[in-house]
């Protein structure tokens, strides 16, 4: 299928944790071409730059008026490109969305504040004769699946991609792991567990937090054994959600469990003690290694660890990288820094052995 169209809505967040959304689609997606980015803050800029500063030839416009002065191409889609408190859409949101359709333009949204729960945008919508994407709304019942057993059937190497807390990157390591792998000459996949991994072109997964629990199994059992029958792939690499011992939203098991993982990477962020959110309540992030022996315990080992470096000088996070990699006996790498290309090999053996 062509790429759609479409225009990033930031509206000064691009540049902070919470346009990851936006974050993910810069870096690339098969589902959008993006045209630019809608950026109060960073007008005139390139959006990779101010992410992590490498052009990406994706401009930043100060607003969708800009962008329709200084641009003819034609939009199909206003992509809501961050992640804000509770899934709210703000009255802020909701006004440049109202523009957007005014001008035209179709609506993907993956909070969980559903555009089309508003309805005056919807009557807009309908009088503009746009589409609005609600990515998180829940599958009705009859498309649901309950765990079944058929995760046996799938002869591929599984691996989950784990995280000691939300928010740490465990969606760009699970791309770069797939892209890497397919550089490499193999047929690998990746399974979206979130509403950023579907928008930017991942064929098989779910929305992992928009999923009633009772199915939360199936459905990842579904999508990985489907991704196996249709696409038949060399290995398969499973995007992970929050972490096992978060207490606002623990998450993990399902991926060693249920997905029956041959093993997991572990995401972590040196520098954050606490989870995200849950600063003043009395849980601590753990040390790497006790998560690796409860992600042990679940069922899967431990192949490498994934350092995010937010917060830390670069020489501060390749210090804690060799001297976690010799304390653990694993692979310590930064992927936004280096790359994944260091952990081809070590995959390459799990697929000789099947």
């Amino acid at each position: 299928m062509p790429k759609s169209n479409a225009l990033i809505i930031t509206a000064g967040y691009l540049n902070t944790e919470h346009g990851k959304t936006a974050h993910g689609l810069i870096r690339g997606t098969e589902r959008f071409n993006i045209l630019g980015v809608i950026d109060k803050k960073h007008p005139g800029q390139d959006a990779g730059e101010v992410l992590d500063g490498k052009k990406r030839n994706i401009p930043v416009y100060a607003s969708l008026k800009e962008f329709a002065k200084q641009s003819k191409k034609k939009v199909k889609f206003c992509i809501i490109g961050v992640a804000t408190k509770g899934g709210v859409l703000p009255k802020e949101f909701q006004a440049m969305l109202r523009e957007a359709i005014s001008m035209g333009y179709g609506i993907v949204n993956g909070l969980h504040d559903y555009v089309s729960d508003h309805p005056d945008l919807v009557a807009l919508a309908k009088k503009k004769k746009v589409q609005i994407v609600d990515v998180r709304k829940p599958k009705k019942f009859k498309d649901l699946h309950f765990w079944s057993g058929d995760i046996s059937k799938v002869k591929c190497p599984k691996i989950a991609v784990l995280g000691t807390d939300c928010a740490l990157g465990k969606r760009t390591t699970t791309r770069f792991l797939m892209q890497a792998m397919r550089a490499a000459g193999y047929k690998a996949e990746m399974i979206y567990t979130g509403q950023t991994g579907w928008m930017q072109g991942a064929k098989y997964g779910f929305i992992f937090d928009s999923t009633l629990n009772d199915f939360i199994s199936g459905e990842m059992e579904h999508a990985i054994v489907k991704c196996w029958r249709e696409a038949k792939p060399d290995i398969i690499f499973i995007e992970g959600q929050s972490s096992l011992r978060n207490p606002s939203g623990p998450a993990g098991s399902e991926w060693i469990v249920s997905a029956d993982a041959d093993a997991a990477i572990l995401q972590h962020n040196p520098p954050r003690k606490k989870y995200k959110g849950l600063e003043n309540y009395k849980a601590t992030i753990p040390d790497v290694k006790d998560e690796i022996d409860l992600i042990k315990i679940y069922g899967a080992p431990t192949v490498a660890v994934t350092v995010n470096s937010l917060k830390m000088k670069e020489a501060e996070a390749r210090e804690w990288a060799t001297t976690k990699e010799n304390e653990l006996g694993i692979p310590v790498i930064l992927p936004l820094e280096d790359g994944v290309e260091k952990l081809v090999p070590l995959f390459e053996k799990m697929i000789k052995k099947r």
